[in-house]
């Protein structure tokens, strides 16, 4: 446990910050410029744009609800939280589904630092649950 209170809080911050940082820009970015991206056939741009408003705040919130929990020790609970908010980033690959979206090169990479910000989550909740589900062997007496 003294792993994830140390180390872990430490590295968890860091990526949570990277990830804030990605996922704010992408997401404040597909909303101002909604248009620019592919839109769905019969979804309004403007409604396009509320749904990730709505996504957003709800990510984030669970973002803050996983960190949170962790701060308290209910690692679990903190790691559950995480896995859905790194959801966040794995949706802006969404994008491709529909087209390539034609946007500035910054923008664009976004898409790419959302992905990356949720597979460093992913590797950091893999990394907790091992601590946490490590099993001490003791010693064999003969």
């Amino acid at each position: 446990m003294e792993a994830l209170r140390n180390r872990g809080l430490t590295a968890l911050r860091l990526i949570l910050a990277f990830t804030l940082l990605s996922t704010t820009l992408h997401y404040a970015h597909n909303v101002i410029r909604a248009a620019d991206y592919p839109q769905i056939e019969g979804i309004p741009v403007g409604v396009a744009a509320t749904l990730v408003v709505v996504a957003y705040v709800l990510f984030t919130a669970f973002g803050v609800a996983g960190y949170r929990d962790y701060l308290r020790g209910r690692y679990w609970r903190a790691l559950a939280f995480l896995v859905v908010y790194s959801l966040s980033g794995l949706a802006s690959l969404g994008h491709f589904l529909v087209a390539v979206p034609r946007i500035p090169a910054f923008w664009f990479a976004t898409i790419y630092t959302d992905t990356a910000s949720a597979l460093a989550l992913w590797v950091f909740v893999t990394w907790a649950a091992a601590k946490l589900n490590r099993v001490t062997a003791s010693p064999v007496h003969t």
